[in-house]
């Protein structure tokens, strides 16, 4: 999947009933969107409890409460969603989502429970929840949202960050997130491709196989003027 050129865009949301508490779901609206204005052919699949995980372009998870995301992680697991990330499906994931994706997380105090262990990641619960804006550096460009979160994640040696946080915490107060050659991963909401146009653009290309055209849209601009208000 992650080598072919996509003619039709599908994108699986995956549990929104238990991973759309901050409005994640959002994403894939965002990102069909902004594919079927460059032409292209894009639908959204919600993926609910009781369904097979279903061949798509790219996979999002979102965030969830602690109850919620440990049975993400139970429901996964027992799917076929791992072999096919395994296998080079694209996934987006967020804070939940992102936390499922690595070797442990701790939720409801410090009790650890297994993750899917497809990154060299764990997420252990901190002292404090981090509530706020989030600013991301990822290379020359910025990423923002907002995170509201107790974990503290811990990238495994070789595991790419996202990019560096300049406001807020995100993995540790240090970096945000991780990347693969599939993944991208961000404590970030907003949601996270909405608020970030470029970014979105950036996931696109990658999942199509190809450079986009330039578009224009006033998510560009309303993100130029958050810039230049969170970023000095």
């Amino acid at each position: 999947m992650a080598n072919e050129v996509e003619r039709v865009l599908t994108v699986a949301l995956l549990y929104p009933e238990l991973l759309g508490t901050y409005g994640d779901g959002g994403n894939a609206l965002v990102l069909a969107e902004r594919a079927r204005r460059r032409g292209l052919e894009a639908e959204v699949i919600n993926v609910g409890t009781g369904d097979e995980i279903p061949d798509a372009s790219l996979y999002l998870l979102g965030g969830g409460e602690d109850g919620p995301q440990r049975l993400s992680a139970d429901l996964l697991r027992a799917s076929s969603f791992a072999s096919r990330v395994g296998d080079g499906s694209y996934v987006l994931a967020v804070c939940a989502g992102l936390q499922i994706l690595g070797a442990s997380f701790a939720v409801e105090g410090d009790d650890e429970f297994e993750g899917l262990g497809l990154v060299d990641v764990v997420t252990r619960r901190g002292e404090t929840r981090s509530v706020g804006e989030l600013v991301v550096r990822v290379g020359e460009r910025t990423i923002m949202g907002f995170e509201n979160h107790g974990g503290r994640t811990t990238l495994g040696a070789g595991v790419t960050p996202l990019g560096t946080v300049e406001r807020g915490r995100g993995n540790d107060g240090s970096l945000d997130g991780y990347l693969t050659s599939t993944i991208w991963a961000s404590y970030a909401h907003g949601p996270l491709m909405a608020m970030n146009p470029w970014f979105a653009d950036e996931v696109l290309s990658r999942v199509v196989g190809r450079e986009l055209e330039s578009l224009e849209s006033v998510a560009d601009q309303l993100y130029e003027e958050r810039r230049a208000t969170l970023v000095r």
